[in-house]
């Protein structure tokens, strides 16, 4: 079952984002990667930017989550992330999916990390496609708050809705 998660349900996210997002250490630039990889303020933050939590519950735990962030004319999906031992069993792309149809744009971008290429490929798995760098940079700067550096090493990819049929049937 997919559905909004609540805010009482905030140390659950960060807990899975947490657990998820090991598999970036060694991988991203060391001067990104920080213990623990996503603290509780910045959590909070970007909660308060405006970006809605959705979470993958299977037997009354959430092993999964997602957000959506609606930003001036597009739609982002932020923070894809799932409890490592339940990884590649479908619980991404039935997140995705759900999102994807809640977005209020025909316009989706999603930005990972350079380097993981696994992300990479999973998004294009779902009819993402990567933008150039010349794109990237700009989505990333009129979309996004973040640092110059993660900027630098960083890709966008995009999906235009209309373009894809029945995307809640992939």
């Amino acid at each position: 079952m997919i559905r909004r998660l609540l805010s009482r349900e905030f140390n659950c996210i960060l807990e899975i984002i947490n657990d998820a997002a090991v598999a970036y250490k060694g991988v991203i630039p060391d001067d990104m990667w920080s213990e623990p990889y996503m603290s509780a303020k910045e959590l909070r933050e970007e909660i308060n930017s405006g970006i809605e939590f959705f979470g993958y519950e299977e037997k009354r735990k959430i092993i999964g989550v997602m957000g959506i962030q609606h930003v001036k004319d597009t739609t982002l999906i932020r923070h894809a992330y799932v409890l490592t031992k339940y990884q590649r069993k479908g619980v991404g792309g039935e997140l995705l999916k759900y999102l994807v149809n809640l977005a209020k744009s025909p316009e989706v971008l999603v930005g990972t990390w350079k380097n993981a290429t696994w992300a990479i490929r999973f998004y294009e798995k779902h009819g993402f496609r990567l933008t150039s760098s010349k794109e990237k940079d700009k989505f990333l700067r009129k979309y996004w708050n973040i640092p110059q550096r993660q900027i630098e090493t960083s890709v966008v990819l995009r999906l235009i809705k209309n373009k894809v049929e029945n995307y809640s049937k992939r």
